[in-house]
């Protein structure tokens, strides 16, 4: 297998320039990017340069362009906005403009563009790149470079990240951006929630996107809002009165707000702008509900990148200066991007001209063509807020005989309630009768089980932990009473939310069907652990949360020693066996290493690493940063770490050390662990509803298969239905982990990123790919 492989040490950079530049609108996650270029490129011998205020500085050239150094990128990550500045730019729509750009990049040996930005900046890069050889005779004949400089430059190489907040470019799942503009709507809208139930108001809350309807329609999932208005699906004729009587109609179910989400964008049948004023006036006329707007405006581009945005602009970066290393004269500019959980190269103009499409089918009313194009992700998302947000009268609901339990078993992570909400509400829609149990299998062998309706799961989206209560019981040993009560409640389907116990308790239910027929039904697990140590899934509901917990505390951590200089911290994650929360955190935080179970280290391994930072305390980044998974090691606690990096630094630098504890399990869920946990809650119970029809046989449900017990999880792309059974083998179950973690890829990187010379093996970075046009039903993305 090794000869297949491709390591980074065989690619090299030397003698190569990269430019990198951000254009257009800002988006947080932006300076992570450049970082993750600027340090890739010269962790492979390459020269990289700075071009501030994007293209008006290539234009103008001068002190513009500079080299970068390695510290130079220093502190960059959790910094929002975009630090070499970006500018929408003029001059370079001219012919004139790109001639002094493309001087200016000659004169500086620069043949290789990073444009971390739109699509209008990326439009403009792939221009630029199409005229560059007639440029480049245009100056040679007028004298200002030599034949010789045209000759040696005669390629320019282009490679896009896309940074905005819109969401609005075909081609990727997330651009960097959206993921921290969703955090600040739904921080927004979690304070708001809290005014607006004092005193019974209705809100109605604009939020950003241009033309595209992605933060409103994924903020009015992680929200549970009442209406949502975007582009992409224009209300029907009518539409005024069917949401007036659905606000009256929450209202008299006891519910204290409402909120409405529009899209700036928003449109009806005939294109006519629908604005905040109207939807206000309307509420008023029609209901006389107090009715307040809110604009959230600039907010959403500003503070500080999430977790996700950090760690896929630095997985985006990374993967852009590999593309530059192989980029031949003939290679297209790509845009690089993730597709599911994998880096894929598209080209760039592919993605613009879909992006395009789909703005000419909006203005020829073709809307659903829109959606399509606009991708899975998006569809997904769409498709779940319809399954959810009709609530659908008695009389029209399918009556289906069925029973179905939910319960959350583990420790409680965040995103849980917002899966069991949407469990109930898809329930329901299907026509079965949903059962909650409380305190997991120790609540239901006592028979703590009620029936849920609509409104019993009112509001559960923004709340963090278990609102049904978890308990880390396995079935096995109150097998008989559970068995009792699946009897006497007559429960013939269940949905198992949590961990590792989840998985495991799944596996005794199906270990013990042979004994109880009770058990001859479908179930199905969602992963649901701030660890992430569940096989057959590569993300788990509340990682994220936890995730965004630890690099809070990192950033402030960090932020302490900026005055005291030479400090370094070493902090203790959670995670069990697991290492995922030290080393994603330690990626998206900037540390300089993370020790973690998965990876064996030894004192020679500390003694480096204590001999790094001693390194790096001679330049002008004088702190630094250690993560510990709490169960990495036996012998090297985490205050054995301590001690030795106190003893060693004497005089170099000093230490403090940090245990984050339970803060790790606490706090309202992120917006992606909202939208994931709702996601695949409904995804799971569609499945359960096929299952039931299936395995339904003269009177009753008997379900006997391996695939009649499985777990949902996200491999890849995709999501799908695992066998409990198929995982046993991919499981070490005394250290509860997966046998094989993708995670373990990223390490590497943080290492590069740290200054580590390491092996990194490249074979699994994209390939240049086509763009899936309009795809037969596909619904297992994201």
């Amino acid at each position: 297998m090794q000869d297949t492989k491709k390591f980074i040490e065989n690619l090299s950079g030397a003698g190569k320039s990269i430019g990198v530049l951000t254009s257009g609108g800002d988006a947080q996650g932006m300076n992570a990017a450049v970082r993750a270029v600027v340090r890739m490129g010269i962790y492979v011998g390459a020269k990289v340069f700075f071009i501030h205020e994007g293209y008006q500085g290539m234009v103008d050239g001068g002190d513009n362009i500079k080299e970068a150094s390695w510290e130079s990128v220093s502190s960059m990550l959790q910094v929002g906005g975009t630090v070499i500045g970006s500018a929408r730019c003029k001059d370079f729509r001219t012919h004139e403009g790109r001639l002094r750009a493309a001087l200016n990049l000659v004169q500086r040996g620069i043949t290789n563009l990073c444009v971390i930005g739109g699509d209008g900046s990326l439009t403009g890069a792939n221009l630029f790149r199409e005229e560059w050889s007639g440029l480049l005779d245009e100056l040679v004949q007028s004298g200002q470079i030599s034949e010789e400089a045209a000759q040696t430059h005669s390629a320019l190489h282009i490679v896009g990240m896309v940074g905005s907040i819109d969401n609005d470019f075909c081609g990727t799942d997330m651009t960097i951006g959206t993921d921290s503009a969703l955090h600040r709507i739904i921080e927004v809208v979690d304070a708001i929630m809290t005014t607006a139930q004092s005193h019974q108001r209705t809100f109605v809350l604009e939020v950003m996107g241009r033309h595209c309807g992605y933060l409103a329609l994924v903020s009015a999932l992680a929200c549970g809002a009442d209406w949502v208005l975007i582009p992409e699906m224009p209300p029907k004729d009518g539409w005024e009165e069917q949401m007036c009587h659905k606000l009256s109609e929450n209202r008299a179910d006891k519910k204290r707000l409402n909120i409405i989400i529009v899209a700036e964008g928003a449109i009806d049948q005939n294109n006519k702008p629908i604005t905040t004023e109207l939807i206000k006036d309307l509420v008023v006329r029609c209901l006389g509900f107090d009715t307040r707007v809110t604009i959230l405006g600039h907010v959403q581009r500003g503070g500080t990148p999430s977790a996700f945005d950090r760690i896929l602009a630095s997985r985006m970066g990374v993967e852009a200066v590999l593309a530059l290393l192989e980029a031949s004269p003939g290679t297209p500019a790509c845009v690089v991007s993730l597709c599911g959980n994998q880096a894929v190269r598209l080209p760039l103009m592919e993605c613009v001209q879909m992006t395009q499409e789909v703005q000419k089918a909006m203005d020829e009313k073709r809307f659903e063509e829109a959606v399509k194009l606009r991708g899975r992700s998006f569809e997904n998302n769409l498709n779940t807020y319809k399954l959810l947000s009709h609530r659908k009268m008695n009389a029209e609901l399918p009556r289906s005989s069925f029973n179905v339990a939910v319960l959350n078993v583990g420790a409680p992570a965040a995103g849980m309630n917002a899966a069991v909400r949407s469990a109930v509400r898809v329930g329901i829609t299907e026509g079965h009768t949903v059962f909650a149990v409380s305190d997991g299998f120790e609540g239901f062998s006592k028979g703590q089980i009620k029936e849920f309706k609509w409104g019993d799961v009112g509001g559960w989206t923004g709340q963090g932990g278990s609102l049904l209560g978890t308990k880390r019981t396995l079935p096995a040993k109150h097998i008989d009473k559970i068995a009792e009560q699946m009897r006497i409640h007559n429960i013939n389907a269940l949905l198992v939310i949590g961990g590792f116990e989840a998985f495991e308790s799944l596996l005794q239910l199906v270990d013990a069907r042979s004994r109880y027929e009770e058990f001859c039904v479908p179930m199905c697990m969602l992963p649901a652990t701030i660890s992430n140590n569940v096989s057959g899934t590569d993300l788990s509901i509340g990682a994220d949360t936890s995730l965004n917990a630890i690099v809070e505390t990192c950033d402030r951590i960090k932020q302490s020693a900026s005055g005291t200089k030479r400090r370094v911290f070493i902090i203790e994650t959670m995670g069990g066996y697991c290492g995922y929360l030290a080393t994603v955190g330690g990626l998206a935080s900037g540390a300089d290493a993370a020790y973690i179970y998965e990876e064996p280290f030894d004192i020679r391994d500390l003694q480096s690493n204590v001999e790094h930072l001693t390194e790096k305390m001679k330049t002008s980044i004088q702190r630094g940063l250690v993560l510990r998974n709490e169960n990495s090691s036996e012998n090297y606690t985490t205050d054995f770490i301590y001690q030795l990096y106190s003893e060693e630094g004497k005089g170099v630098f000093d230490c403090r050390k940090n245990v984050l504890g339970h803060m790790q399990q606490g706090g309202a869920p992120s917006p992606f662990d909202r939208n994931f946990g709702t996601k695949i809650a409904a995804k799971a119970m569609q499945w359960i509803s096929k299952k039931l029809k299936e395995f339904y046989r003269e009177g009753r449900v008997f379900a006997n298969t391996e695939d009649s017990a499985c777990l949902l999880g996200m491999r890849r792309r995709a999501l799908v239905f695992q066998p409990v059974i198929q995982l046993k083998d991919e499981t070490d179950f005394v250290h509860r982990i997966p046998k094989e973690q993708w995670w373990l890829r990223l390490r590497p990187l943080m290492k590069i990123l740290a200054k580590y010379k390491t092996s990194y093996d490249v074979s699994d970075s994209g390939q240049l790919e086509h763009i899936v046009r309009l795809r037969a039903k596909d619904n297992s993305a994201i």
